[in-house]
């Protein structure tokens, strides 16, 4: 039985509402009456990151209730919202990968990255024989999985993480993300800061050229795979492992320390990050510093456009945002295992909100 009941029956009628819609219709949504202070009958249209789609279900479902603005999101990964972002099908974006300079270039510069929470990517895995039992790996020989450099379980680079760990002689199943994935940006920016074969070999970035394994899409896809087969091991973001009952592995940061992925070490990996009054956010803290941060953690953005002429859309997404920030929407975040933004990053937000 799942450690987390209500959040599993939450992704549970998440996912029957969304087999109810065509291919393209989207992932989550919103609807409401009409409330005072908001136009009635407003609706807003995004897409994007897996990631962070659990939380901006719950967000949107309530702030339709609160003020009957509809905000319609398709969860479709980073690569796909970027694109469809950067085509202007959609009203605005979502990324956990941020965009790049060319990308930027794109839009003629006219977008800001806007933090919304912070999360962690999990090493996944489905080993029966070790039960719940959480396996330690450094980032040099995560890498070196899913490079295909390792392929059993009880290699002994494994098992020297893992003293008194029965590991299983078993072949591994690497599984990853066969869609453009902001979780791929934030698990192979990690894995190209500890492991110099990595960054040589595959790189950093949204989607890579896998030199092993079966790929799924979606954070759901990849949860799946790797819950059906047993020896597998992927890469997802915290809730998807945790609603499917599945385990995590503890992770060797910068400082030495293997750490498991909690709200807390989440937090303490963003207290490092330093931003600029003019900061477009677009910022890394993979491998960060301190004795008590998980080193696979990120920011998710939505990506919003800039300029002097603002529709009224641009103006209704602003006032999502507004809420956003609020003390009681950052307390769902950390409900569903997501870190809330730190105060003072907030007022910077509304600050280059103000400005831009």
């Amino acid at each position: 039985m799942s450690r987390h009941p209500l959040r599993s029956a939450w992704l549970l009628g998440l996912a029957l509402a969304a087999c109810g819609r065509s291919d393209r219709g989207p992932a989550s949504s919103a609807d409401s009456s009409g409330a005072a202070g908001h136009p009635a009958g407003v609706a807003l249209t995004g897409a994007g990151a897996t990631f962070p789609n659990p939380i901006y279900s719950k967000w949107f479902d309530a702030y339709a209730r609160e003020t009957g603005v509809r905000i319609n999101y398709q969860s479709i990964g980073s690569g796909g919202g970027i694109r469809q972002f950067t085509e202007g099908t959609v009203d605005f974006g979502a990324t956990d990968g941020p965009m790049t300079d060319q990308q930027i270039a794109a839009v003629q510069g006219k977008v800001l990255h806007v933090p919304t929470v912070l999360g962690a990517v999990v090493a996944t895995y489905n080993l029966p024989a070790l039960g719940r039992t959480a396996l330690r790996f450094d980032g040099p020989t995560l890498a070196d999985i899913f490079l295909g450099r390792i392929t059993q379980w009880n290699d002994q680079r494994i098992a020297q993480l893992n003293p008194g760990v029965k590991l299983p002689a078993e072949d591994i199943l690497v599984v990853h993300r066969s869609d453009g994935s902001g979780t791929t940006y934030i698990f192979t920016d990690f894995l190209a800061k500890v492991s110099p074969e990595w960054k040589r070999q595959v790189g950093q970035a949204t989607s890579v050229e896998w030199p092993v394994g079966l790929g799924g899409k979606g954070n759901e896809g990849v949860t799946q795979q790797v819950k059906q087969s047993e020896g597998a091991i992927g890469y997802v973001e915290l809730i998807y492992a945790q609603s499917n009952d599945l385990p995590v592995a503890e992770i060797r940061n910068a400082a030495g320390a293997f750490i498991t992925p909690t709200l807390k070490a989440v937090s303490a990996a963003a207290e490092g990050a330093t931003f600029a009054p003019d900061t477009d956010f677009r910022v890394s803290i993979t491998n960060a510093a301190g004795v008590d941060a998980y080193p696979i953690a990120s920011f998710t953005w939505l990506l919003i456009r800039t300029g002097d002429r603002r529709t009224p859309k641009d103006e209704a997404i602003r006032a999502f945002l507004a809420w956003m920030l609020e003390p009681a929407p950052q307390r769902m975040a950390a409900d569903l295992d997501y870190a809330p933004l730190p105060v003072k990053l907030i007022e910077l937000i509304r600050h280059r909100l103000s400005a831009s």
